[in-house]
């Protein structure tokens, strides 16, 4: 798949994109509105957290511009169809359309897989993250207030969901 008149091309994320991958969510974590995470996971937590079915790359060249990525929510059986997923673009790379391409390409494999569900929070100040969901087909849910601390700091959280379209 490749991103609308960018030339980007979408690839399954594999272990030679680990450093690449894990730089960016490094930064994305250091711009303060992206995650709860303080510091990025080693690769092999990364690699056995992330359902390896659904772990995309945006590459131009050799260089990976952003990745997406899905976890279980839960392992009990009536959530198996449930899962949290991450999108991070390279700060350099955004507006361009590769968030909405990962994101759009992510779906097509979870949808493909019989996932039901895909969910995720995002902090209220990232408009830019909540805009990309709307565009690709995420309802918000609600808020969830004061969920947890950042950096020593109360924040809220913005749920949102999309339900594929192949669950009655």
């Amino acid at each position: 798949m490749t991103a609308t008149g960018t030339g980007v091309r979408i690839a399954p994320l594999r272990a030679e994109h680990a450093e690449q991958v894990l730089a960016i969510y490094r930064l994305g974590i250091d711009e303060g509105n992206a995650t709860f995470e303080t510091t990025a996971p080693t690769w092999e937590a990364f690699d056995a957290a992330k359902l390896p079915d659904h772990r995309l790359v945006a590459l131009d060249g050799g260089r990976v511009l952003g990745w997406a990525a899905v976890v279980p929510v839960s392992d009990r059986c009536a959530y198996a169809g449930v899962v949290e997923h991450s999108v991070y673009v390279h700060p350099d790379a955004r507006g361009r359309g590769i968030g909405l391409t990962l994101l759009s390409a992510l779906l097509d494999s979870t949808d493909a897989a019989g996932i039901w569900t895909v969910q995720s929070g995002i902090f209220p100040e990232n408009t830019a993250s909540l805009a990309l969901h709307r565009r690709a087909g995420f309802r918000v849910i609600g808020t969830r207030e004061r969920i947890g601390r950042h950096h020593g700091t109360w924040r809220d959280v913005v749920l949102v969901e999309r339900r594929s379209p192949g669950v009655n």
